[in-house]
C-alpha cells in the first residue's frame, strides 16, 4: 500500500510518516521540504495540484498554522494553502481515500457546552484566520466524502507551537495563565497519528465513514496541572500565576503584550472538553496522554 502524505515535513505529517512506515506502508511526502521518511514529493499547496499516481490512500495534513493578527496580509497566503490546497488535494485525490487533518478551532467559541459534540456549530465566529479557513476546508472535504480529524492543541515531540510558546513565557519563574483554572482537551501527536492510520483502516478495523471525529487524550486535563507536567518535562521551574481573564483578553486585543492575541487566550481561558465519542463508535481509543510525554521521545 501506497500513502500519500502532504506537509510531510511539518510537525503532524512527520509523526505520521513514520508511523505510516512502521505499518510497512510505502510513504510518498508531498511539500516542499522533505519528510523524514520515504520519498519526496515536490509539492506547493499555493502552486498546483498534487500528482498522486501510483497512491492508494491520502492524508492532507499541509496547512498555515500561524495565529495572525486581524488584518494582517499574510491571511492571503493562509486562505491559498489551508482552502485552495485542500481543493487541490481533493481533486487530485479522485475518489482515493482521503483523511483531513482539520483542527477543534473551528468551533465557535461564543458558544458553550459540557462536552463539544462534531455537530457544534462550525459556520462562523473563529477568533483567527485560522480556524476561519479550516473550517472552510473542511465543508470542501466533507462534501468530498473525506474523513475529518478535529484535534485541540496537539503536542509531542517536535511541537513548534504550543509548548514552546508557554517556555517562552516561562523563562523568569513565573508563567502567568489567564483566569482560573478550566478543564479542558489535549491531542497527544501519537493519538492523532493513530486516528489517521485507524481511520484508513489501517489498523484492523474497517475505514470510517465520512464525516468529521473529534480527537484528543482520553480524559480532559486540569489546565494548570498539565502545565505544570509539561514544565517539569522540560525541567523548566516556574511558579503559576494568574491573570483575570477580561484583563488577558483586553491585552490581547491592544496588541500591547507580543505575541499575546485573542487566540492564544481563548485556548487557554476557555474550558473546552471534546466529546470522543463518534471516533471510540469506531473502535478508536486513544492511548497516549500526559503521563508518558517526554519531548525528546
Amino acid at each position: 500500500m501506497r500513502i500519500a502524505v502532504t506537509g510531510a515535513a511539518g510537525f503532524c505529517g512527520a509523526h505520521l510518516a513514520r508511523a505510516a512506515a512502521e505499518h510497512g506502508l510505502d510513504v510518498r511526502c508531498y511539500g516542499r521540504r522533505p519528510g523524514p521518511v520515504g520519498q519526496h514529493v515536490p509539492w506547493d499547496a499555493t502552486a498546483g495540484d498534487p500528482d498522486f499516481t501510483g497512491a492508494d490512500l491520502v492524508v492532507h495534513c499541509a496547512a498555515a498554522v500561524a495565529d495572525l493578527p486581524p488584518g494582517s496580509p499574510a491571511e492571503a497566503h493562509q486562505h491559498a494553502v489551508n482552502v485552495t490546497g485542500t481543493e487541490r488535494v481533493l481533486r487530485a485525490a479522485a475518489g482515493r481515500p482521503v483523511v483531513q487533518v482539520s483542527s477543534a478551532s473551528v468551533y465557535d467559541p461564543r458558544l458553550t457546552a459540557p462536552a463539544v459534540t462534531e455537530d457544534h456549530p462550525t459556520a462562523a465566529g473563529q477568533l483567527n484566520a485560522y480556524g476561519r479557513t479550516k473550517a472552510a476546508a473542511e465543508q470542501r472535504a466533507l462534501a468530498a466524502g473525506a474523513v475529518v480529524l478535529r484535534p485541540r492543541a496537539v503536542y509531542g515531540p517536535g511541537d513548534p507551537h504550543l509548548v514552546p510558546q508557554l517556555l517562552a513565557r516561562a523563562r523568569h519563574g513565573l508563567l502567568l495563565l489567564p483566569g482560573g483554572d478550566v478543564r479542558l482537551s489535549l491531542t497527544a501527536v501519537a493519538n492523532l497519528t493513530d486516528a489517521c492510520l485507524a481511520a484508513l483502516g489501517l489498523t484492523g478495523a474497517p475505514p470510517w465513514p465520512s464525516g468529521a471525529y473529534n480527537i484528543a487524550d482520553a480524559t480532559p486535563y486540569r489546565r494548570d496541572e498539565a502545565v505544570r507536567r509539561v514544565l517539569a518535562a522540560h525541567r523548566v521551574r516556574a511558579r503559576i500565576g494568574h491573570v483575570p481573564a477580561p484583563l488577558a483578553r483586553l491585552a490581547a486585543r491592544t496588541g500591547r503584550v507580543p505575541g499575546l492575541t485573542p487566540y492564544a487566550v481563548d485556548l487557554l481561558a476557555r474550558g473546552v472538553v471534546l466529546d470522543l465519542a463518534r471516533a471510540r463508535a469506531q473502535g478508536w481509543r486513544p492511548r497516549h496522554d500526559l503521563t508518558t510525554y517526554r519531548p525528546d521521545a
